[in-house]
Formats: structure tokens, sequence, C-alpha cells
């Protein structure tokens, strides 16, 4: 299976929050934000298994998360990713006039990456600007 179109919604959490008064380098910061929260019947069909990688591509770009099962209410055909340094991977720069970018109601494609390796908060904003230097 290649993937599948979903409606991704950015939001913070307090997981997120506390994670980024330690600091944004911090594993805290990592396991916090690293996660697409999915609804399981979405994961069935795919045929992702809970904590495993998986690739989010949208207009602006791709990012490798880590899938969970949602742990709030996501209904099949949504999935979650927490505002931050993963997120800003795929939110469109579009802001329609607000100066904010669209970081709700954005489609996305979603497709399992087993194999692929999550990158550190440091590793995506250096490679973002073409600083990073390691694999």
């Amino acid at each position: 299976m290649t993937g599948k179109k979903l409606n991704m919604i950015t939001q913070r959490a307090v997981e997120e929050g506390i994670a980024m008064e330690i600091g944004k380098t911090s594993r805290e910061y990592f396991d916090a934000c690293n996660i697409i929260e999915m609804n399981e019947l979405d994961m069935k069909e795919l045929g992702i298994m809970k904590n495993t990688n998986v690739r989010v591509t949208s207009e602006s770009g791709q990012v490798i998360v880590k899938a969970v099962v949602a742990r709030q209410t996501v209904y099949p055909g949504l999935c979650h990713i927490r505002q931050g340094v993963w997120a800003n991977q795929v939110v469109p720069p579009r802001t329609q006039s607000t100066g904010a970018p669209q970081y709700s109601g954005f489609p996305v494609t979603v497709e399992p990456a087993p194999n692929e390796k999550l990158k550190t908060a440091l590793q995506l904003v250096q490679g973002a600007v073409g600083l990073w230097k390691g694999e």
C-alpha cells in the first residue's frame, strides 16, 4: 500500500509545553513532539503498527514521525501532530492574510516507513537551512 490522504491538524499539548521548558533539544521534547496521533482504523487500513515510523508528506515537505493511536478524539480521516519542529516540516506557509501559517486543515499523505529514522529537532532545523552535516 502506498499511503492515505488525511486531514492534518496541529495543536499544542501539555506534554509539549512541559518539554519546551526543559529545552527543544531535550529527550523530553523529542518524545513529546515527534509523534502523529491517528485513528486506529486509519492505522489498520495502512498496515501501521503502534509506535512505528511513518512518512507524512504535504505540499510543503515531509517528515518521519512515530505513529500512535490518538490519545484524544481523532476521527477517521484526521491526524494530529503537535505544533513544533516536526509539524513545521509539513505546515503550508499560506497565511490567508493572518500572518500565521495554516496550522490546521491541510491535506497530508501518511504512509508506513518502519525502516526510516526519526530526526532530532536540531537535525530538522539545521537540515531545513542547509547546515546539517550529519547523516
